[in-house]
């Protein structure tokens, strides 16, 4: 019994991050987002292809598998250390399911907006630094990928530093080194001077 809200974090967690937002908004406009631009089903790409507001609302509502994934314990679970469990478990399993989705051959994003939507619930002031970081970066350097490296950087340096429980603490350290080794091709062409910076809708370069 003391297992079930777990499983049943996992469960909801995973099928929430595998509802795949930025395919289905850029379906919605005939767009095979997984054949365009640089193939991935993140806001990005789709903000690139469809245009700002697709972009924007593929962001806001990949934020919010992760905040919904996360804080729903929050009302429906009793026990402290067990809510503290599932919203950890819950978001871990939003992550994964928008990464590696079922509902399309475990194909998925980069989880940068799941991540920030659940871990704004979960640990709001290192959040925000690292929100902060990814806009000065991005304007500085209007390198998307660069600007969501140094943010998962912030985010694990920040909430080292912040009050919190150790095991929030590594949770967030973990999600932004996976973050990060999702970024890794990114990495690779930021190291060679090959990186694509941000553009608007029209071109397709890789990111």
């Amino acid at each position: 019994m003391l297992l079930t809200p777990l499983f049943l974090a996992l469960a909801i967690g995973y099928l929430l991050g595998s509802l795949p937002f930025g395919y289905l908004v850029a379906r919605a406009r005939g767009v095979d987002i997984f054949e365009t631009g640089s193939k991935n089903p993140g806001a990005t790409n789709v903000r690139r292809v469809c245009g700002a507001g697709p972009g924007n609302l593929v962001f806001a509502l990949d934020a919010l598998k992760g905040a919904v994934a996360a804080g729903w314990p929050l009302w429906l679970v009793a026990s402290p250390e067990m809510q503290l469990r599932c919203e950890l478990v819950g978001l871990i399993s939003a992550l994964l399911g928008h990464s590696f989705s079922c509902f399309t051959r475990f194909r998925g994003g980069k989880g940068v907006a799941t991540s920030a939507g659940g871990l704004l619930v979960l640990m709001h002031w290192a959040t925000l630094i690292a929100g902060a970081v990814w806009v000065i970066a991005f304007y500085a350097t209007r390198y998307v990928s660069l600007a969501s490296i140094l943010a998962a950087v912030a985010l694990a340096i920040s909430s080292c530093f912040l009050p919190g429980s150790s095991i929030l603490v590594g949770v967030a350290v973990a999600i932004a080194g996976f973050v990060i080794l999702r970024h890794r091709s990114n990495i690779v062409r930021l190291l060679n001077g090959t990186e694509n910076k941000f553009v608007k809708k029209g071109a397709a370069p890789k990111s």
